[in-house]
């Protein structure tokens, strides 16, 4: 039985290293600077700061016509000028917002390797399987951590229960 938790301990470590490895490597290489579109830091030019967010996130509603889901407003420097990023508001797209005009347009599509690297980090190349294979690799996980949970108490407490049954065995008990 031990062999069998075993076995099957390897293979669900190999199998859910799999795209945690992925995960890890699209990670570390979406952090480098330059690596893909954005990458660069700015420092934000304050003084050329003319637009409140508050006012930043009216043009936007205005620009899309309708009040917009906006889950983060960002701050940053693009093409030289500051602006503000309104994420969330249409669909998978945002909202750029020049903080120094009020001017609103849509945010370029990103190019190529961002687009590779977005799929490879945030969703794994899969589409519409995306939960359903979060869902896999989440129980694989956590089978593999539950196997290797039992196999360090068979391992650790296996030595004691032999040795306590041999002093039981020299005591006639």
């Amino acid at each position: 039985m031990r062999s069998l938790i075993l076995k099957a301990h390897i293979w669900l470590g190999i199998i859910v290293s799999i795209p945690v490895l992925a995960w890890a490597v699209s990670g570390f290489l979406y952090a480098i600077p330059n690596t893909v579109e954005g990458g660069k830091v700015e420092v934000i030019d304050r003084s050329r700061v003319r637009i409140a967010a508050s006012e930043a996130m009216e043009k936007a509603n205005s620009f899309a016509g309708r009040e917009l889901p906006t889950t983060a407003l960002t701050l940053l420097m693009r093409d030289g000028a500051p602006h503000y990023q309104a994420i969330g508001g249409m669909g998978a797209d945002s909202i750029l917002i020049n903080a120094e005009t009020g001017e609103v347009l849509n945010t370029p599509p990103p190019n190529a390797a961002t687009r590779f690297f977005r799929q490879a980090h945030f969703y794994y190349f899969a589409g519409s399987w995306q939960v359903t294979l979060l869902l896999v690799f989440s129980a694989l996980a956590s089978l593999s951590a539950a196997t290797g949970i039992y196999l360090n108490c068979v391992y650790w407490l296996a030595p004691k229960k032999r040795a306590v049954d041999s002093r039981t065995l020299r005591e006639g008990g």
